[in-house]
């Protein structure tokens, strides 16, 4: 109940850029980097939601800092949103490794980012940075997000869903299926616009949806919810298709998500999955 609440608010107050920094290449860094430090699985999709809320804030901030400027001296406005611009694009793969670093300190493991190990990573990179800029890069980010940081990551529906499945009678190899799980999720982050897409054009039933449409479907994917439902079902029917169906059944009655919902984004998922000459 809790975190079907917390996600509810989280749609609720959705900003319209939601997503924009969830580019396959941010998350594949992400992952890369978070594979390199041998951090939990829970780390890497906290990087990925941290850095992408950090970004948001941000870019809202140059905006509403260039109108402000716009407003005081006309003439100065284009200069100062080139310069906050130039600040963004400069320091973006330092903020990639803060918000992995600030992961790595929240996934409760023994396997915490240094300073060290942050900077040696950058430098082979081509960064020079100091341990005071490292260090003021960490609090930007915990500033800008005001130091609301413990986010639930999909992983974490993913699980407790697990969990509930289990107590309700659910029989199921529990090790693999988590195991799948976190594959199949690792993939959505990966394949995201091209999964969304996919569901997109079987909800609306239409290869070229409006504006609008695009609009209005931001709050199906950012459903953390939704997704959760989506890549256990998809994982059973990889591993287990006999008891497909009864998950299936078992998720919409925990959920609340009719059994057409998850079975259009387990179908959406399993398009990018399998290759097409297996359909």
């Amino acid at each position: 109940i809790h975190l079907a609440t917390e996600n509810e608010q989280h749609l609720s107050d959705l900003p319209g850029q939601a997503g924009c920094f969830k580019e396959r290449q941010i998350v594949e860094f992400i992952f890369l980097l978070s594979e390199k430090w041998h951090l939990d699985p829970s780390a890497r999709y906290q990087a990925v939601e941290l850095f992408e809320r950090f970004m948001i804030k941000q870019a809202d901030q140059i905006c509403k800092a260039s109108r402000e400027k716009v407003k005081s001296c006309k003439q100065g406005g284009g200069s100062s949103r080139s310069s906050w611009k130039d600040q963004m694009y400069k320091a973006f793969v330092l903020r990639l490794v803060s918000c992995v670093q600030l992961a790595s300190k929240l996934s409760l493991h023994y396997n915490i980012v240094n300073s060290d190990t942050a900077l040696k990573f950058l430098q082979s990179l081509k960064y020079f940075y100091t341990k005071q800029e490292l260090l003021e890069s960490e609090l930007a980010v915990l500033k800008t997000l005001h130091f609301q940081i413990n986010l639930s990551t999909p992983l974490a529906y993913v699980e407790l869903l697990l969990e509930v499945l289990g107590h309700n009678g659910c029989l199921l190899p529990a090790r693999p299926l988590h195991q799948m799980c976190v594959q199949i999720l690792d993939f959505s982050y990966l394949t995201r616009d091209s999964i969304y897409d996919t569901l997109l054009r079987i909800a609306i039933e239409n290869s070229t949806p409006n504006k609008l449409q695009v609009a209005k479907f931001l709050t199906v994917k950012e459903d953390s919810m939704l997704l959760a439902v989506g890549i256990i079902s998809t994982s059973v029917f990889i591993l287990d298709p006999g008891h497909w169906r009864q998950v299936v059944e078992h998720l919409t009655c925990i959920t609340g998500i009719t059994s057409q919902s998850i079975l259009e984004l387990s179908y959406a998922v399993l398009e990018q999955v399998v290759p097409k000459q297996h359909h």
